[in-house]
Parts: C-alpha cells; sequence; structure tokens
C-alpha cells in the first residue's frame, strides 16, 4: 500500500494575547507499509534514575551508554559499550552528600534533572542531575552536578574525575558544554537552583560567573557565536523572576546583555538557529511554543498547538520539533508556520524530539518517543520510516542514539524508567 499523505488546513486560535494567526500544514498518517521496527539488543537496569539522566558518548569509535545509578547504596556513573554487555567502567560519585546523605529526590521527566531514589533521609545515596556528554579540550567528557552544589565533569574514557568545583549554591541541574567564547574552545555552564552561575574551561577553572535574582529549575544554554555572520553568542539562562518568569542572556563574562519576560510558562526549552539567527525556543505549560531573539530578547513569535504541556526538541536550522499529547509537531523557525504534524500514540505524551540518521543515508531526521516506549522515525518532511516500541516500559527522556548493528544506520535507544536500555533497530 502506498504512504498515505493526507493535507488539512489547521486554525490556530490562542486568544488575542498570543497573536497567533493560520497555518497550513501537511498532516501525515502513518499507514500499513510504513516499517516495524524489532528490539536487536536490552541491557541490565541501572537503579536510581528514571530514565532521563543517560546520555551517548563516543570514545574511540565505540558508542558508550553512561547511566547516573545507584550501587550498593552509592551514587555512581556506568559506562556500557552499547549493544554489548561490556561495562568497561563504573565510579563513584563523590560530594557532600556522599557522607551525609541527601539529595530532593525529584525525577527528570523534562530532561534537566535526572531522577533518583533519595528522599532526603540520612544515608541515601547522592541526588544528581542528568548527564551531559560533550567534549572538552578534544576529549570526551561527561557532566553533571550534585544536589549538594558541585559539579562534576569525569573523562567518558575511562570514568577518572578531570575535576570537580563547589557551585556555591543547591544545584542537580544539568549542565551544559559549549564554545560559549568563540575561541574554538568549550567551556562547561552550569547554574544553582537559588541563581548562582558557573562558567570553567577545560581544566576546571573559572571563566564566569553570575548571581541572579529569582528560582532556576532549568538547564542553562549556550548559544555559540558566528562571527563570519556577526552574531554574538551567550549564556541563556531561565529563572523565576517576572511573571511567569524571566530569560536572561549573559555575556562571556558573565555581564546581562538583555533580559525578558516571555508570555509563556515554559516547561522546556532549547536553542536553535535559523536563515535569520539564532533564536530561543520555549515549550508552554499551555502547548505554547514561543520563540526570542537570542541577539536582544525580542519576542518573534507563539504559536498555540495544543492545550496541553509540549516539549521542545532539537531543531534543524529551519525548523524546530516539538512533542505533545499523541503528536509531533515541525515548526518553522523564522515564521512559525507549523509546516507538518504527525499523530502518534492516540493521547500519550510524546517526549522531547531528537534528530538523528536512522536509516544510514547520511540525512538527520526526527524520531521520536512517548511515554508509553512507543517509537516513531520520520523523515525532515514529516513521513514515517518505521514504527515500533521498546515493551511494556515506561520511558521519560527523548531517544538516544547508537549504531549497535553495525548496519551504518543509528537504532534509537530507549531508556525505561529502571534504567534498562533497549536498542530499537528501525
Amino acid at each position: 500500500m502506498d504512504r498515505r499523505v493526507l493535507f488539512a488546513t489547521l486554525i490556530l486560535l490562542a486568544g488575542g494575547a498570543t497573536g497567533v494567526g493560520v497555518a497550513l500544514f501537511a498532516f501525515v498518517g502513518v499507514d500499513d507499509a510504513t516499517t516495524e521496527a524489532t528490539v536487536v539488543w536490552e541491557s541490565e537496569p541501572a537503579a536510581g534514575d528514571d530514565g532521563s539522566g543517560a546520555v551517548i558518548a563516543t570514545v574511540d569509535g565505540d558508542p558508550l551508554l553512561l547511566r547516573p545509578a545507584v550501587e550498593n547504596g552509592s551514587r555512581v556513573v556506568t559506562a556500557t559499550v552499547a549493544g554489548t554487555d561490556e561495562t568497561p567502567w563504573t565510579v563513584p560519585v563523590s560530594g557532600p552528600d556522599a557522607e551525609r546523605g541527601g539529595g530532593d529526590g525529584t525525577g527528570g521527566g523534562d530532561g534537566d534533572a535526572g531522577g533518583n531514589d533519595s528522599d532526603g533521609a540520612g544515608g541515601d545515596p547522592l541526588a544528581v542531575s542528568g548527564l551531559t556528554a560533550g567534549t572538552l579540550g578534544g576529549d570526551p567528557v561527561v557532566a553533571l552536578t550534585t544536589a549538594a552544589g558541585e559539579l562534576v565533569v569525569l573523562d567518558a574514557a575511562d570514568g577518572t574525575e578531570r575535576f570537580a568545583v563547589d557551585l556555591g549554591g543547591p544545584a542537580g541541574l544539568r549542565p551544559t558544554i559549549g564554545d560559549l567564547t568563540g575561541d574554538g574552545s568549550r567551556e562547561v555552564a552550569a547554574v544553582t537552583t537559588d541563581g548562582g552561575v558557573r562558567v570553567l574551561d577545560g581544566e576546571g577553572d573559572p571563566v564566569a560567573e553570575a548571581s541572579l535574582s529569582g528560582e532556576i529549575s532549568r538547564r542553562p544554554l549556550i548559544v555559540e557565536p558566528d562571527a563570519e555572520a556577526g552574531e554574538r553568542g551567550g549564556l541563556a539562562v531561565l529563572t523565576t523572576a517576572g511573571s511567569p518568569a524571566t530569560v536572561h542572556m549573559l555575556d562571556a563574562s558573565g555581564g546581562t546583555r538583555w533580559t525578558t519576560e516571555p508570555s509563556v510558562n515554559p516547561l522546556s526549552w532549547n536553542a536553535a538557529d535559523s536563515r535569520d539567527g539564532p533564536v530561543l525556543a520555549l515549550g508552554g505549560a499551555s502547548g505554547t511554543i514561543e520563540t526570542v531573539e537570542a541577539s536582544d530578547g525580542s519576542d518573534r513569535y507563539e504559536v498555540k498547538l495544543q492545550d496541553r504541556p509540549i516539549a521542545v526538541g532539537d531543531a534543524d536550522p529551519g525548523r524546530v520539533y516539538v512533542g505533545g499529547s499523541g503528536s509531533v509537531w515541525a515548526v518553522d523557525l523564522l515564521d512559525g508556520e507549523v509546516v507538518w504534524k504527525q499523530q502518534y500514540g492516540a493521547s500519550t505524551r510524546v517526549n522531547e524530539p531528537r534528530m538523528a540518521d536512522v536509516d544510514g543515508n547520511g540525512e538527520r531526521a526526527p524520531v521520536v518517543l512517548n511515554r508509553a516506549g512507543g517509537v516513531l522515525a520520520m523523515t525532515q518532511s514529516g513521513e514515517v520510516i518505521a514504527r515500533g516500541d521498546a515493551g511494556d516500559v515506561v520511558a521519560y527522556g527523548g531517544p538516544l542514539f547508537a549504531d549497535v548493528t553495525g548496519d551504518g544506520g543509528d537504532e534509537v535507544i530507549v531508556v525505561a524508567d529502571d534504567g534498562t536500555a533497549i536498542a530499537v533497530d528501525t
């Protein structure tokens, strides 16, 4: 049967405050010709995280699945070669909580703070954020923060501690890694929940710091500068100051370039490039996506997608991909046009979409994972490549990717709420 593509006109009415108009988009239907994805690998569980804290890091060509976990009552980070039973290293995470217990027991369903089994009682394992993979000084690393306020950076190759820094306040939010200064070297930025901001270089030496009003409950975002285009970079930080929040754009020394109060109550956000410069895309609790110019904080557009919370995911230079209750959208970054909408999984919540090359053709395209473990791989035009599921699981994070079969395409890695990783071949 030929793939069915249905076209429809969606009238987006969000009230006078949002200024949302009419958008024409392609509604792409899932049909019987869609390839069914299959499970090709399953790991052992890794207790101590709700599954949203895991990442993939590539070390010497091998994809390593890195998970925050609890072993024998202690917090650890464990590395597993994706697609195998090989565990090259497991290392304890030290910190103030490691001896006295503690933590806030909060999970990280939005991908910011990693879940854990700590409830704050004495003797509980150290509470940590979700992990961030990247490179510092050309070396693959993994970074996290502890609830007690320490930034820890490990070498992904063997788990040795590269550096650990006291942030000066409670943390537990996922850090970010990127080239903030535009000098070709990457930095790591971390925040504390009480408004502290720290930026450090690849050796752990301070680059910038700031203290902002309000609380911070989302990870910071590095907007990398583009000297050729005349675009300045910065560090975006979201605080609870303002109504309903305030976005602060800091420069490379920690000074404030601009602040703005978005219209939406942001539950998720991401930085993205567009044809007219970088933007910050915010996903609201009421189903509205809002984009803010990274250059000056002005509002570019708001688009009402549905009446339930949405999760902003990855972007390519032209559009950002958004997950909601039973739906996925591709939204044009320039003008807010809904390019296409794909419905999947009835009303099950779709986690933040991510991009990968699942068929090995060299083109990255969106892949989504919903809370029930359902996987949907699409082309950039929204047509479905494959669908399937990871079994009877609950998944709180977005999909991860690794080529575990050696066929040149990425398999989708689903990490369940008990830490079990399942590779789905699309």
